[in-house]
């Protein structure tokens, strides 16, 4: 009799529990929701978070409000979030970065990517190009492969800094062609321009929405792009598969995360409203603006996703060396 009693309330409650779940999810959000971007304001991340904060803020009839939590290669913001309490009211800002890079870089990581967190829906990608100095005396990626060969370690390449996108996507490259190039960081894209428009460091990979201008511009040469399509903004360069590196794909890419026990009916509430706010011209629009594509990317396909970049970035760290203090 007792066992049968303890069943019976404990049904109840997972009844009222229930109830208490899906009735939260019917009146969320019922105050401002933040989404917290790791990087510092006007960046590439703190954009796609404002376009998808502004819309879903009408899509919602509430704010979305983002937040910069800058510092420590974005272990900062990142781990704001991990900590922060699972009701849909502070999202993150993920992105490669943060969340399938960051786990090779750093020993002691005060986050787990998987663990902690809960995907709630990828938002847009961003390919890079493959651009040099109008001097050097390249026109392809099968020239410039020939010419990494035939002068071993001698060819200097730029990035914005060590780890970074430009860095990773680099030594991907060199992975996959048995090259050697000589990396050399910046703090920042505009002062590695400087000096790839220079000469004195002739080899850069950069997102296409600030070298598809320089290009344009004659200021340096492109190649390629990385993405499996060319863009339409630059349709006459090849991807790196055209160019006769298949297989050789990078994408910056961003979506929201929630803390790991946010309720199942937050998240794919979250995730309806993401994916109709992608579907709205004028989010396509800007996201084309800057060479992005929304993503279409399905929210049980994420995980599985986040999981396989950090095993590729893994890799690509180990070989090349790659540490962050």
């Amino acid at each position: 009799m007792l066992h049968r009693l303890i069943g019976v309330i404990a049904l109840a409650f997972v009844g009222v529990c229930g109830l208490s779940a899906h009735a939260g999810a019917q009146t969320y959000p019922a105050r401002p929701v933040t989404i917290v971007v790791p990087n510092a304001a006007g960046g590439g991340t703190d954009t796609v978070a404002r376009l998808i904060a502004d819309q879903l803020s009408k899509q919602m009839n509430q704010s979305f409000v983002v937040e910069n939590k800058t510092g420590a290669g974005m272990v900062v913001g990142t781990l704001a979030v991990a900590k922060a309490a699972p009701d849909g009211y502070m999202l993150l800002t993920g992105l490669n970065g943060n969340l399938t890079v960051n786990p090779s870089l750093y020993a002691k990581l005060p986050y787990d990517a998987v663990a902690d967190f809960r995907p709630v829906a990828m938002l847009a990608e961003y390919p890079f190009m493959v651009v040099v100095n109008n001097d050097l005396p390249v026109h392809s990626i099968k020239e410039l492969i020939a010419y990494l060969k035939a002068n071993a370690g001698k060819v200097d390449y730029a990035s914005a800094g060590n780890g970074t996108g430009q860095h990773l996507a680099a030594e991907l490259f060199k992975m996959m062609t048995g090259t050697e190039m000589t990396h050399v960081a910046y703090r920042g894209a505009q002062p590695a321009y400087q000096d790839v428009i220079s000469g004195r460091v002739p080899v850069f990979f950069d997102n296409m929405s600030t070298a598809m201008s320089l290009a344009q511009g004659g200021k340096v040469r492109a190649l390629a792009v990385t993405s499996k399509t060319r863009s339409s903004l630059m349709p006459d360069v090849p991807t790196m598969e055209e160019a006769g590196l298949p297989g050789y794909e990078y994408h910056t890419w961003f979506g929201l995360w929630a803390p790991k026990a946010t309720p199942d009916a937050i998240v794919e509430k979250l995730n309806a409203e993401v994916k109709k706010a992608l579907a709205e011209p004028s989010v396509q629009q800007r996201i084309a603006a800057q060479a992005g594509a929304p993503s279409h990317m399905e929210l049980k396909d994420i995980d599985p996703f986040v999981k396989a970049e950090i095993e590729k970035w893994a890799a690509v760290v180990k070989r090349a060396g790659i540490k962050v203090e």
